[in-house]
């Protein structure tokens, strides 16, 4: 097992205490902002479970299907993981409106506070070593999944603030109120997710900083270069270029440029697959 999939599973077991210990606060104190933290986990459960396979079946090498390997399922996974958010948060919402107009007494509140502060606690650990290993790999999958906790971070500290506040002013009402507060952090979080796991599905190409980076390469080596073509897909990155080499210059000596090209170019990008098409120029 890899570290990406060790790191994936962590999230899943951490995830599912939390589903427990919130489910329980939730159940036991009526907040409707505790049972949407819970709702928030569940959502995040499954969208550990998806990275976790994800991050399994994007390693596999190329096959005769799949000639360019199977990295775009990291970004299908992210894009599930950002419509599995946006649900969660109009279910939540859906609750917090329904709390507002049935209102209901809620109980044992330091319960549920705590919860929400150890909640806090185990999601900045896990989230902090998902980022290290996603930093590391460039999975998206795994960016997605700590996205998700560090989200949960906030919205659990909110929700214990909230209660807090219940506990002092005795308004019941900022219950359903913290709630939809919750549901709208996590509506920007999906619309994030969404957008930058679904372009490399698209073919979008390499960050502006990253083919400025590339150029300074090309400047460097004195490569005359034209049809310069980028992508993305999971944790690895693909370029294509055409460039102008001597007519009169060896094949051998040409195949070495192109070698120096790739190493200068990998030096500097990890993951990432070359195709140089070298064209005959008379100067």
């Amino acid at each position: 097992m890899n570290q990406k999939t060790r790191i994936a599973r962590l999230s899943v077991i951490s995830n599912t205490f939390l589903i427990i210990l919130k489910l329980s606060a939730g159940i036991i104190s009526g907040s409707v902002s505790i049972i949407s933290e819970a709702i928030h986990s569940s959502m995040d459960l499954l969208a550990a479970i998806i990275a976790f396979f994800a991050v399994k079946i994007s390693d596999t090498p190329g096959d005769e299907k799949h000639n360019y390997g199977h990295a775009k399922v990291e970004n299908v996974s992210g894009v599930i993981e950002g419509i599995l958010i946006l649900i969660a948060a109009g279910w939540i919402i859906i609750e917090a409106v329904k709390k507002l107009i049935e209102s209901s007494p809620i109980e044992s509140i330091g319960i549920g506070s705590a919860v929400m502060v150890i909640s806090a606690i185990v999601n900045t650990l896990v989230s902090k070593q998902l980022y290290k290993v996603a930093k590391e790999t460039h999975s998206v999958a795994l960016e997605a999944d700590a996205l998700h906790l560090k989200t949960d971070v906030f919205t659990s500290l909110g929700v214990a603030f909230g209660l807090g506040l219940i506990m002092v002013t005795k308004l019941e009402w900022l219950d359903p109120i913290v709630a939809i507060l919750v549901a709208l952090m996590i509506l920007r979080e999906s619309f994030i997710l969404i957008k930058k796991a679904f372009s490399p599905l698209l073919d979008v190409a390499w960050d502006a900083d990253e083919i400025e980076r590339l150029h300074s390469i090309f400047l460097k080596l004195r490569v005359k270069q034209h049809d310069v073509k980028t992508r993305k897909a999971g944790n690895y990155r693909f370029i294509d270029f055409h460039i102008e080499m001597p007519s009169e210059m060896p094949l051998e000596q040409v195949h070495d440029f192109c070698s120096q090209i790739e190493n200068e170019i990998r030096k500097s990008f990890d993951n990432v697959q070359i195709t140089i098409h070298p064209e005959p120029h008379d100067h």
